[in-house]
């Protein structure tokens, strides 16, 4: 059964209100768009959603989703799912928030199963992405959160300090997000991408993979684009017109 509807939102571990403490209130407006955009894709009638963000290899994880955000510096550990007794959180950043975002929705119908999550490496090949997404789905309708971050340097406070490509790359995928534009996150080059430190070109491509396979056209909305500590963030949802 075909993709119906997909959303892209950010994962840094600030999003987490306990996490950024007295800083909380500076990402109150990238953290409803996020909110907003999750309830959306939770209300786009699928009846599943899949989840795929970047991490340090490729895996596919089952229920429960359990991660944490100690290494961030709070023990908080975002959950969804019934956890076993003894579990270890065990996702990435990138689904670890992913998995904070779904436990927020306050769906207004049915709430769809999640059953699976991924993390893509961040070198994997943007044909390998493109295949990945396409062979995703099954025998319901399903729905896609892809978690990525843009550029880190955006500024000589970025995390990868200032490099005058950054805002350039950022202006273009935020384009294509808004413009549901297929072929320019597939045109995302790998090395450019590494580095600008940006977290999100595989699991983008990967989105861009399963929407060209499910066919027909798609149509985008960007919700925000915010580079508020050199990083940059896009908050978009994707649907069929």
């Amino acid at each position: 059964m075909p993709l119906v509807a997909a959303a892209v939102c950010p994962h840094p571990p600030l999003l987490v209100p306990e996490v950024a403490g007295a800083a909380a209130a500076e990402l109150d407006d990238l953290r409803r768009a996020c909110d907003a955009a999750v309830t959306r894709l939770v209300d786009s009638g699928a009846a599943e959603v899949l989840v795929v963000g970047d991490g340090p290899q490729t895996l596919r994880y089952g229920p429960p989703f359990h991660g944490s955000l100690a290494p961030y510096g709070l023990p908080v550990e975002p959950a969804f799912g019934r956890l076993r007794t003894g579990g270890r959180p065990d996702l990435p950043l990138s689904l670890t928030i992913g998995t904070w975002l779904l436990g927020r929705v306050r769906s207004g119908v049915d709430r769809p199963a999640v059953p699976g999550m991924y993390a893509l490496a961040s070198q994997t090949d943007p044909a390998e992405c493109a295949a990945f997404g396409a062979g995703w789905g099954g025998e319901r309708d399903w729905a896609l959160l892809v978690m990525g971050d843009g550029s880190a340097c955006r500024g000589e406070g970025a995390p990868g300090y200032a490099d005058p490509r950054a805002e350039a790359y950022d202006v273009r995928v935020a384009d294509a997000l808004a413009d549901a534009d297929i072929d320019t996150l597939l045109g995302l080059d790998p090395e450019l991408s590494a580095q600008l430190r940006v977290a999100g070109r595989a699991p983008w491509q990967a989105l861009a993979g399963a929407a060209r396979a499910a066919g027909g056209d798609w149509w985008g909305e960007l919700s925000c684009h915010v580079a508020p500590y050199g990083v940059a963030y896009f908050v978009a949802n994707w649907e069929r017109p």
